[in-house]
């Protein structure tokens, strides 16, 4: 077999951005630039975002083998962990707080709200965007709501960051939970796909 090792394949993130748009809303074209329905959540810390997979299985066992019969896929699920430098951003600062954005709106200069004694299921959908020159990747969920939270530490000696983890739902239609685009900016990827002349 040839060898197709080519260090342009491989990806260093130079910018990592995260948008959200109401629940359900189409993904953008390819890679292009999110139309006006989605909103950025600001900068991030250099980690950019970490995925997840958790997945569990169930294997069946039976009398006269030795194997199991057979193996049940029982869960499968998908999210985000991401760390927002942004504190006060309103996007951000909602989602932590879990109250709608409307209630961040301040009132010369001031915003006060309760937060929520229930926990609220605010969905929304999300991009996580990943840049390296030309080359990007896309994460697209159409439902997804912040399920975990890190610690608030306001300091002295930083600023203080925002730890968020996104879990994803499937979407209208029965759409999938998470969808990946890559863009491989005009590296040719021919030998990995060879023609074959059939007949």
């Amino acid at each position: 077999m040839a060898d197709t090792r080519n260090a342009d394949l491989t990806f260093g993130a130079t910018d990592y951005l995260v948008y959200l748009a109401p629940l359900n809303t189409a993904a953008p074209t390819g890679v292009a630039d999110p139309a006006a329905a989605w909103q950025c959540l600001g900068w991030v810390t250099t980690e950019g975002g970490v995925v997840k997979f958790d997945e569990e299985s169930k294997d069946i066992e039976a009398a006269g083998s030795q194997e199991p019969i057979r193996t049940l896929m029982t869960k499968s699920t998908k999210s985000a962990q991401v760390t927002f430098l942004e504190g006060l951003n309103p996007l951000v600062r909602s989602l932590y707080d879990n109250v709608p954005v409307s209630a961040l709106k301040p009132t010369t200069d001031v915003a006060t709200y309760a937060l929520p004694d229930k926990p609220a299921d605010l969905r929304y959908a999300f991009l996580f965007d990943t840049m390296d020159g030309t080359k990007r990747v896309r994460l697209y969920a159409p439902n997804g709501k912040v399920t975990e939270r890190g610690d608030e530490k306001p300091q002295t000696d930083d600023v203080m960051s925002v730890e968020m983890t996104f879990k994803f739902y499937k979407g209208a239609g029965n759409s999938a939970a998470l969808s990946r685009t890559i863009k491989y900016g005009g590296i040719d990827m021919s030998s990995f796909f060879p023609t074959t002349s059939g007949s």
